[in-house]
């Protein structure tokens, strides 16, 4: 895997995940109580043997570069790298990506260095774990110039995706950006019986969709970027790639999800804490990696914790009581508070009192995101009132996608109640 260079795409202003983003880029948006959204690509890559990654950033990166030069420094042996490509004016322009193909035309440089003969493109707001030597091995047996991952969904979800028409030798013949229109998804159907012959359970199931993972022959590459102006892989690079070119299929159908939005973040999350959940944080062969914080153990007293996942460093005191929710790192929850359906993000420090972070005495917190840094404070109650818009504001809390969103560093004084 040393030929093969990786570039994810870090996203722009992550505004479907506002407020979470406010303040710091999609990628470094903290995920499962002690890591972040970056690290599922980048643990991916090194599970696979994948050492040149290069990460394009451009919005609300401070947080998101801190993270990646705290966290992964290769030795000296292996000759690995995770490079920061920073949206930059240079003598060739002064503008900022425009898209996901002008982001990577802007960095093309980079990927004309010698020993590079295959470009993997991720995203960087997904969720999912795949090992790349197979992908590798589907495009290098089928002899193809770009080979794009894909996974079965329902005719229902096809229009959040860009869907691709396939002959039996996993060929992409057609493809199509989210499509809306019946007319439209007849054009890129896919039979069940096809996709249940291939070893993959249909389950009703007829539209194959991009996951947004691309595998490059590097020259293919550069010669579609260099010789056009497209700006988008989905809506302009593959259509064009399609007709010129030999672009396979790879088939995969294990967990993914793209949680890009309030709701499928908030939902993955949770997910994570159930008794099976679908995504395993615990494989001793494909671990997630993150920054090592070198965090005290957790200390629970006369607590009770139900299917919930805890990180380091937290203080539970007594008759607390902690359901299905997620915790995160160096988080306080003070006495008979109750925490149910919820994912609480931490802190960045232990300060604990008045003016430090935390859940106070007696709160309570139903189906909600709390971001770091916030104090609520005793006896708040934060729980969705009957009839309240799915989309709203109360004073410093919002609600996104029917999910109670406390902004980062709010102050909730005693007593206050959505």
């Amino acid at each position: 895997m040393n030929n093969i260079a990786c570039i994810v795409l870090g996203g722009g202003k992550g505004t479907r995940l506002l407020p979470l983003t406010a303040e710091r880029s999609k990628p470094a948006v903290p995920l499962a109580g002690k890591y972040r959204i970056i690290d599922i690509p980048i643990s991916n890559c090194i599970n696979s043997g994948i050492r040149r990654i290069y990460l394009l950033t451009q919005f609300n990166s401070v947080s998101l570069h801190r993270h990646i030069r705290q966290t992964y420094n290769f030795d000296h042996f292996s000759n690995g790298f995770v490079e920061i490509l920073a949206a930059q004016q240079t003598n060739e322009g002064e503008m900022w990506y425009q898209g996901t193909a002008d982001a990577v035309r802007k960095q093309l440089r980079y990927l004309q260095q010698p020993g590079i003969d295959y470009v993997l493109i991720l995203s960087g707001d997904q969720l999912y774990r795949m090992d790349f030597r197979d992908m590798l091995k589907t495009h290098q047996e089928a002899r193809a110039d770009v080979t794009i991952a894909a996974l079965p969904v329902d005719a229902r979800k096809a229009a959040s995706f860009g869907i691709m028409r396939v002959n039996d030798e996993f060929r992409v013949e057609g493809f199509l950006e989210k499509p809306k229109t019946k007319p439209e998804l007849d054009l890129v159907r896919t039979s069940p019986d096809w996709i249940d012959a291939r070893g993959i359970p249909s389950q009703g199931r007829d539209c194959l969709a991009s996951m947004g993972i691309y595998l490059f022959n590097r020259n293919t590459l550069l010669e579609l970027l260099e010789k056009t102006n497209y700006q988008d892989f989905g809506k302009e690079v593959f259509p064009a790639a399609i007709r010129a070119r030999k672009v396979q299929l790879h088939l995969f159908d294990g967990y993914w999800e793209d949680i890009g939005t309030i709701d499928s973040f908030f939902e993955a999350n949770l997910a994570l804490a159930a008794p099976e959940p679908p995504f395993r944080l615990d494989l001793p062969d494909a671990p997630i990696y993150t920054h090592a914080r070198y965090l005290p153990p957790t200390r629970i007293d006369g607590a009770s914790i139900i299917a919930s996942l805890v990180a380091d460093g937290c203080r539970i005191e007594q008759g607390a009581v902690v359901k299905n929710s997620l915790i995160g790192l160096r988080c306080f929850i003070g006495s008979d508070a109750t925490i149910q359906d919820s994912v609480l993000m931490g802190a960045d420090s232990h300060e604990i009192g008045p003016g430090g972070a935390g859940i106070g005495k007696g709160a309570v917190i139903e189906r909600a995101i709390v971001d770091k840094n916030c104090r609520i404070g005793d006896r708040v109650t934060l729980r969705m009132p009957k009839g309240f818009p799915e989309n709203g504001e109360r004073g410093p809390v919002m609600v996104r996608d029917g999910v109670i969103v406390v902004p980062k560093g709010t102050v909730l004084p005693d007593g206050w109640t959505f």
